[in-house]
């Protein structure tokens, strides 16, 4: 399937910012699963940008800008083919060690409750056993927006019995590497069933399968990732696969807003200031 997206960034601040350095981590990664056809990044600063891959394989765009600015947009779009692997990504050209994927952190550290949670995939046969481990997470966590925060913990979450899909990757990875499975997170995008303007970037969860390599389960909608997903960003959790991370200096109050359309089929309009095909 082609599918095309548009990912908008607007950061407003209620007084100028002298100088701003940011992470863009908007570039999706080729893989068995999805192959770039097009893809631009437009920002400010993004013609004399420094391009590095970061500890986890993805590919950043390091852009700062000098001038003095109250608001910045930042816009990532293209065309990918994308194949359904029934959720297997297999093994990253880029990637660090997976035992990496093992570390706890702060978000994803587990208690007693996600501990038995991961006593479920403990089994020999581990793709029915991670099936398992997703259906037994979404029927204890409800999916609703609004109720949990940015920085909510996975222990917190499920603690709460609602959140979204953010907290359910963090719940599920938590809950794989209380039993010594490689598990990290994964930020990308997906087409809704009746193509509708999605909210925001979406959320699942990856873990290590000695014989099939990385794979993916989005325990928000309950299924392996088809081909009407694209994996943007991969990391220990939410924060180290944030698709933008950044400093500035001054603005003393920011205002976000994101904007992400996926649509099937090619893109109408091109107009590319840098081809970022990996």
């Amino acid at each position: 399937m082609r599918l095309t997206v548009q990912h908008t960034t607007r950061y407003k601040y209620e007084s100028p910012i002298a100088n701003a350095m940011q992470q863009l981590r908007l570039t999706p990664p080729n893989n068995q699963a999805q192959k770039i056809v097009d893809w631009t990044i437009d920002a400010p600063g993004i013609l004399r940008s420094t391009t590095y891959r970061d500890a986890f394989g993805n590919l950043v765009h390091m852009v700062s800008t000098q001038e003095v600015i109250d608001d910045v947009e930042i816009t990532a779009h293209g065309t990918l083919d994308v194949v359904d692997t029934n959720g297997v990504t297999g093994r990253d050209k880029y990637a660090p060690p997976r035992r990496i994927y093992t570390r706890i952190t702060p978000l994803t550290k587990p208690n007693q409750a996600i501990r038995r949670l991961g006593s479920i995939a403990e089994k020999q046969d581990q793709i029915p056993a991670f099936h398992e481990l997703m259906h037994s997470i979404r029927e204890k966590v409800a999916y609703k927006t609004g109720v949990t925060e940015t920085h909510e913990t996975a222990a917190s979450a499920l603690a709460a019995g609602e959140g979204v899909c953010q907290d359910h990757a963090h719940i599920f990875i938590a809950a794989a590497r209380s039993i010594g499975v490689p598990a990290r997170y994964v930020s990308g995008y997906m087409l809704l069933e009746d193509e509708q303007v999605a909210e925001a970037h979406h959320a699942w969860a990856e873990v290590f399968i000695e014989d099939l390599g990385w794979v993916a389960f989005d325990i928000s909608n309950e299924i392996c990732p088809t081909d009407r997903y694209i994996r943007l960003t991969t990391g220990l959790d939410s924060r180290s696969a944030a698709p933008i991370r950044g400093i500035r200096f001054g603005g003393r109050e920011e205002n976000l807003d994101v904007e992400v359309n996926v649509a099937q089929g090619a893109m109408q309009q091109q107009q590319q200031q840098q081809s970022l095909n990996s």
